[in-house]
């Protein structure tokens, strides 16, 4: 486990006619302020890596379909590196709280199109964050189920 980063369960309320699916609450673990929420799609076997915030705070929600997300630590070094590996989905309805300086990338599982919540701490800006290509990390992406 990277440390700081929460995997939290979320209240899935069984209603006539669909669900309702909690998010986010200001008195939630891992909520650092509010800047902007985005809805992110993802195509199936598709990998979007690697980005990693300076001052955000993520906190994403897979409300539809199944999402591999794949979190690399190098605080500390590149000798000291670590991996660590979230699945989320409709079916296992968690929220995962990145915390900044936490490299991320992620795959979609799910048959048809998933779709990921961010609830970000601040506005997205291109100079707050960083990027790498997704062989700069060294992390053998194997399609999963």
């Amino acid at each position: 486990m990277i440390k700081n980063v929460l995997i939290t369960n979320l209240d899935l309320i069984d209603t006539p006619g669909g669900n309702v699916m909690h998010a986010m609450k200001d008195s939630s673990a891992g909520y650092s302020g509010f800047g902007e929420a985005y809805f992110s799609k993802i195509n199936k076997n598709t990998i979007k890596a690697w980005k990693r915030h300076k001052k955000m705070t993520l906190n994403l929600v897979v409300p539809l379909g199944k999402i591999k997300f794949v979190l690399f630590d190098d605080r500390n070094g590149v000798e000291s590196s670590v991996f660590q590996e979230v699945f989320l989905s409709s079916k296992n309805y968690l929220r995962l709280t990145i915390p900044p300086l936490i490299w991320v990338g992620f795959q979609g599982l799910a048959e048809e199109n998933s779709m990921l919540l961010n609830i970000a701490s601040i506005e997205h800006s291109e100079g707050e964050l960083d990027r790498r290509s997704l062989k700069d990390i060294n992390y053998s992406w194997e399609l999963s189920k």
